[in-house]
């Protein structure tokens, strides 16, 4: 029970609604033992010495027992279920609550269907034991505990010989539940990897339909579908070969009770009544001991669930506040970055960035360029203290961002990534995602700077305008746009354009750049480009190659160094160039 036992902190405080409904469970058990009591005085007392005018009494003594025992039942079922609901609401909570502090690192391996298996399936597991499953399992002990003590009552050397297989049955469940638990382990994880190929399929669907990879996809999900099914199956042959045994099990009770307890009654050593009340109450114990079974498996399927739940709720947060930590007055930020000689690597790889050195003053522009992988993206990264630095130091305004309380700092960076992510809302929701407190005025005003207005009024409802998941309907300059929109309205210190313009023409770009003139004024700005229009206009220009700093300047001053700056300008303006040795443009660096 060590699981459940991490989980107190879920249901504790409901523990008063617990115990009532454990004891109305106690008292609807105890309730149904007198029935078999009922049933011998009936015989023995009743119709054996003809006092048939106790029928009646009899009848209502039942009726009583009946309505107060479903009475019972319903109060245990009512506060079970009000428990079982508040464990999983609180529960769900703390894991979504868990997803959103947890790292980068931690989403650099996860996988979305596994994440969205532990939020559902196995929440739902644990709910319904906690709820029902718990109850049943200390439902079947009492009733056991209860019946033998009852039948202890009324003779002690038939009970004994009646419960002589009960050992027999009690290991026969312990191995059971040996077997049948790592089934479950891997079932569920089966399940969980099957969750992620739908996830990630649909997320796809367009990648796979463009390279004609729908066969391809139907045969993996059918191999991961398959074995989930071998799972299955392998918990079905245990469950196949378990209630056989359970059965015989069971049945040489009965067996030994008739044979016994008959013989007994002809030698008038027990009456006809006592021997129908042991029958009575034989089964009482026996049809629970049939079901342990399913109770087993409730067990089995919600320990594997807490397991998997407590894993996540128990996951490393690599990034934290300090007990020292500063926050941030936003009117007093002035957005002054420095990197003193940072160097980090992911894990055991090679260092992603080393030994990066710059001063971004307020206004400043700093733009980066480099190859795919040379640790653009990382200093953005480190400087939104997604990752922790591994030497150096990076400040702003003067102070290591490591002292800096997380939500405050990130709330002075505003980035509009490459890759857009716009969520299944309005585009006025988009590009209000980053402020609770926004006017339409200012969502238009933004918008216009991004070139975002003229395109979001042509759509049927403007800015009321549904968006599909993650965008899907707009086209990727429409995303970036509107993804530049919310940069914008966030009116931060600090603001980071990752190839923000990679999927506008050169018109639209050379537009948005004209708003960001705007914007820019006063805020460090970050320009990571591949192109060289974007940053030309940069203060300094740092380029990249293996994560380290290998040239820097101005624009002016590296087209004319020779090196990785120079190459690609000759090669994006190679066209130009030749025009103007032909003497078509006099000025191409202008």
């Amino acid at each position: 029970m060590n699981i459940f036992g991490q989980l107190r902190p879920y249901y504790w405080s409901q523990r008063k609604m617990i115990l009532g409904s454990l004891l109305c469970l106690v008292v609807a058990t105890a309730l149904g033992l007198v029935y078999p009591n009922l049933l011998r005085i009936l015989i023995d007392d009743v119709i054996g010495k003809e006092q048939f005018h106790w029928v009646p009494w009899l009848a209502g003594g039942v009726v009583l027992v009946v309505l107060l025992k479903g009475s019972m039942q319903f109060l245990h079922g009512f506060l079970g279920g009000r428990v079982a609901n508040h464990v999983a609401y609180e529960m769900r909570n703390a894991s979504y609550e868990k997803l959103q502090t947890l790292s980068y690192r931690y989403y650099d391996k996860a996988r979305t269907g596994d994440l969205m298996s532990r939020l559902t399936a196995d929440l739902e597991g644990i709910r319904l034991f906690i709820g029902f499953g718990f109850a049943q399992l200390l439902n079947l002990f009492l009733m056991v505990v209860f019946g033998a003590a009852m039948m202890m009552s009324l003779n002690w050397q038939l009970t004994l010989i009646t419960m002589v297989t009960m050992p027999i049955l009690v290991f026969t469940v312990s191995k059971f539940q040996a077997k049948i638990h790592p089934a479950f382990q891997e079932m569920r994880q089966t399940f969980s990897e099957l969750n992620t190929a739908v996830q990630e399929n649909i997320t796809g669907m367009r990648t796979v339909k463009s390279f004609a990879r729908e066969r391809h996809e139907v045969d993996k999900f059918s191999s991961r579908n398959e074995a989930y099914k071998n799972n299955q199956l392998r918990a079905a042959n245990l469950w196949g070969g378990y209630f056989p045994v359970m059965e015989l099990l069971s049945l040489l009770c009965v067996v030994l009770l008739l044979t016994v307890g008959g013989t007994m009654v002809i030698k008038k050593q027990l009456s006809l009544g006592e021997l129908v009340a042991f029958f009575s109450m034989i089964w009482y114990i026996i049809g629970p001991m049939w079901g342990i079974g399913f109770h087993i498996n409730n067990y089995t399927q919600a320990k594997s669930s807490g397991e998997r739940i407590l894993e996540l709720l128990n996951s490393h947060i690599d990034i934290q506040n300090s007990d020292t930590t500063y926050v941030l007055d936003g009117n007093k930020v002035e957005g002054h970055v420095q990197f003193h000689n940072v160097s980090f690597k992911y894990e055991e790889d090679a260092e992603a960035v080393s030994q990066i050195d710059f001063n971004a003053t307020p206004g400043k522009v700093i733009g980066l360029m480099g190859g795919t992988g040379a640790g653009k993206s990382t200093i953005i990264q480190l400087l939104m203290r997604a990752y922790d630095v591994n030497e150096g130091a990076i400040t702003l305004d003067g102070r290591n961002i490591k002292d800096i309380e997380i939500t405050s700092l990130r709330s002075q960076v505003a980035i509009v990534f490459q890759e857009t992510f716009l969520f299944s809302s309005t585009i006025r929701n988009n590009i209000a995602y980053g402020r609770n407190d926004v006017s339409m005025d200012e969502i238009i005003r933004v918008a216009k700077l991004a070139q975002a207005h003229d395109f979001i009024m042509e759509l049927p409802l403007g800015y009321d305008t549904l968006v599909g998941e993650r965008g899907l309907g707009l086209s990727g300059g429409q995303k970036q746009r509107i993804a530049i929109a919310r940069a914008m309205l966030c009116d931060p210190k600090i603001l980071v354009l990752d190839d923000a313009t990679s999927a506008v023409d050169m018109e639209t770009e050379h537009s948005i750049q004209a708003g960001f003139q705007e914007v820019m004024k006063g805020r460090t700005v970050f320009i990571i480009a591949h192109r060289i229009s974007s940053l030309r206009h940069a203060d300094e220009i740092l380029i990249l190659d293996k994560g380290k700093i290998v040239q820097r300047g101005t624009h002016e001053e590296l087209i004319q160094q020779s090196g990785m700056y120079q190459d690609t300008y000759h090669i994006q303006y190679a066209d130009y160039l030749n025009l103007a040795k032909q003497g078509v443009y006099s000025e191409v660096s202008s």
